[in-house]
């Protein structure tokens, strides 16, 4: 029987031991109803369960008086791996009442657990081996799988409210002793499964609603982040503005200080001017008699005064000069607050834009909807028109054959009165009413006629307007025939196009099938030219004539030997030959076995 190894069945004791006071004390949770105090047992025995897993495999520190093994070592580095753990760490080490270091890391357990931060505080500590190497055996239970397991049963205790009081409990002193009879099974815990069931589906939609509020409360972090250096960043721009305004002070100041400082060195060149005049008066009232000295006073009084105008000159361009690196600065500031009005306005400008681009992607597509209903209506209109061309026809021939019959009653009553007028001349007075009664009819005839000429005219109106239309109408539908020519044309040129492809892809095919041709030739002469590798050559002393022609070899005619056969002919004989895509120039092939010559020395040239 193979002997097991002792740490590796106290790691697995210990992890059954876990699996079991953590699984228990969220069934008893559920039942008792989640929230639970320091007092209740199942709690106090998870806790002293989680200090047998933590102090197994747990080095030895030597101190001045005794051995020394606790577990506040380890859960003391959290704080460093994990920022979040600093407040419990500092909380734990401030309180009044624990002076053992078991009794810090009891009390750091019970934070952690209200915290709901234990498995994450754990899992940082147990990813960091290199620094759990320094506190623990290589087969301790944080150092191998088993804690892994057991940091990820620790994540089904979030569900648990605890409501502990650390302060006043005396936590040095507790003996940690585990009670198996909590573990034994009861007929009550296999009748109340379904009940769990129920309840482990609300911790579910708990546990949820957790992650969801840990993840806004990330957005929210980096928002306020963002809000941050947004407000960094105006700061910034407002101090840059402020020592702007304070440069541009700084150089007002600077040129009052130049323009006093000029008009200083005015007036003393005015009071120097002066005396050097007055002095010139003197001189010339002393010196009128001797001419030389004269004019060399002179000439220095005016090389004096050009120097002084020199140097008014430089001062008064060194003024403008200041002048105008001022108005350069102030200019510099008006650019930067445009600069910036103009970044804020073409943000607005650019959101603006987007939503005409909107609008105006709508009204093309509401447009479109109305042209092909406006080609529609003119389609319709187009056979309307015609129709009522053939009716306005129609009636034109009516109103023609009415305007006839109405000129020939005309005629007819016309000769009607000649008549009665030659035959009753005598008779005048008596037909007097009935020729009353014949002008009244041919004045209603002639009144027929004028308003049948006017509705002539206004139906001739009616039809040069309807012609206009439909010439118009007509035009359309050329320009329409048009386009329909238009891309005839085009689809003409596309099946040209595509025919020449069709030409070229068959042309390709053609190439293709010849260079495959030619590999397959290559490829067997590779074969014959490996069948025949194990051939021996001729020696040169031995070939001495051709084996075709049978003439002896010289300078004109030289030797080229086939690699497979062994066989030697001359240049003469071996015309045979075979163009290779790898070489520029065709090969000479032997005319037995087809396999390249190599030409050789012959053996009466050096």
């Amino acid at each position: 029987l193979a002997v097991k190894d002792p740490t590796a069945v106290e790691r697995a004791n210990l992890l059954n031991m876990a699996k079991l006071s953590i699984k228990g004390l969220i069934e008893s949770a559920l039942s008792f109803g989640r929230t639970l105090d320091s007092d209740y047992p199942p709690l106090q025995q998870f806790f002293v369960v989680m200090e047998h897993c933590l102090k197994h495999g747990l080095k030895v520190r030597k101190s001045f008086l005794s051995y020394n093994k606790t577990i506040w070592g380890p859960l003391e580095l959290v704080e460093k791996l994990y920022p979040e753990a600093e407040e419990i760490a500092a909380s734990v080490r401030d309180l009044p009442g624990l002076k053992t270091p078991l009794g810090r890391a009891r009390a750091w357990l019970r934070l952690a657990l209200m915290q709901k931060k234990m498995a994450d505080y754990l899992r940082c500590l147990i990813i960091q081996r290199d620094l759990l190497s320094e506190f623990y055996e290589y087969h301790a239970l944080m150092m191998e799988e088993e804690g892994a397991v057991i940091v990820g049963l620790l994540v089904g205790l979030n569900v648990i409210d605890a409501n502990l009081c650390v302060k006043g409990e005396d936590l040095d002193s507790q003996v940690g002793v585990i009670d198996f009879s909590v573990y034994l099974k009861s007929d009550d815990d296999i009748g109340g499964k379904e009940r769990n069931v129920q309840i482990a589906a609300i911790l579910d939609q708990k546990n949820y609603v957790e992650e969801l509020n840990r993840q806004l409360n990330s957005t929210v972090s980096s928002l306020h982040a963002r809000v941050d250096s947004l407000e960094k960043s105006n700061t910034k721009l407002i101090e840059e503005l402020a020592i702007a305004k304070n440069n541009i002070i700084k150089l007002q100041e600077e040129n009052h200080q130049l323009r006093s400082e000029n008009t200083l060195i005015l007036m003393k060149t005015q009071h120097h001017l002066e005396a050097t005049k007055v002095d010139v008066e003197a001189e010339l009232q002393t010196y009128k008699h001797s001419r030389q000295g004269l004019d060399e006073m002179y000439n220095e009084a005016r090389r004096q005064l050009r120097e002084e105008a020199q140097l008014r000159q430089d001062m008064e361009n060194e003024l403008v000069v200041q002048v105008s690196m001022k108005h350069e600065i102030e200019l510099a500031m008006k650019l930067l607050e445009k600069d910036i009005h103009e970044k804020q306005d073409t943000l607005i400008g650019l959101r603006q834009q987007l939503d005409e681009v909107k609008a105006i992607n709508v009204e093309m597509y509401q447009k479109l909807q109305v042209s092909e209903d406006a080609m529609k209506e003119k389609n319709e209109i187009i056979s309307r028109l015609e129709d009522k061309t053939n009716q306005i026809n129609a009636t034109m021939k009516q109103l023609e054959q009415r305007l006839q019959q109405a000129e020939k009653a005309q005629m007819e009553a016309e000769a009607e009165d000649e008549k009665l007028k030659q035959e009753y001349v005598n008779k005048s007075e008596s037909l007097q009413n009935e020729f009353s009664q014949k002008e009244k009819q041919l004045l209603q005839l002639e009144t027929d006629l004028k308003i049948e000429k006017e509705w002539r005219q206004t139906l001739e109106d009616d039809l040069q307007k309807e012609k206009e239309t439909v010439s118009h109408l007509r035009t359309e539908t050329q320009q329409t025939v048009n386009l329909k020519k238009e891309f005839l044309k085009v689809q003409e040129k596309n099946k040209q196009l595509k025919s020449i492809c069709e030409d070229q892809e068959a042309a390709l095919q053609e190439l293709a099938s010849k260079l495959s041709e030619s590999k397959l030739k290559i490829e067997d002469i590779k074969e014959a030219n490996k069948a025949l590798q194990g051939q021996v050559w001729l020696k040169d002393k031995e070939a001495t004539h051709c084996k075709l022609c049978e003439k002896e070899f010289s300078l004109s005619k030289r030797k080229h030997h086939c690699r497979n056969c062994g066989e030697i002919f001359c240049n003469a004989c071996s015309d045979n030959e075979l163009p290779l895509p790898s070489s520029p120039k065709p090969v000479r092939v032997c005319d037995s076995c087809h396999a390249i010559l190599i030409q050789r020395c012959s053996s009466n040239v050096p």
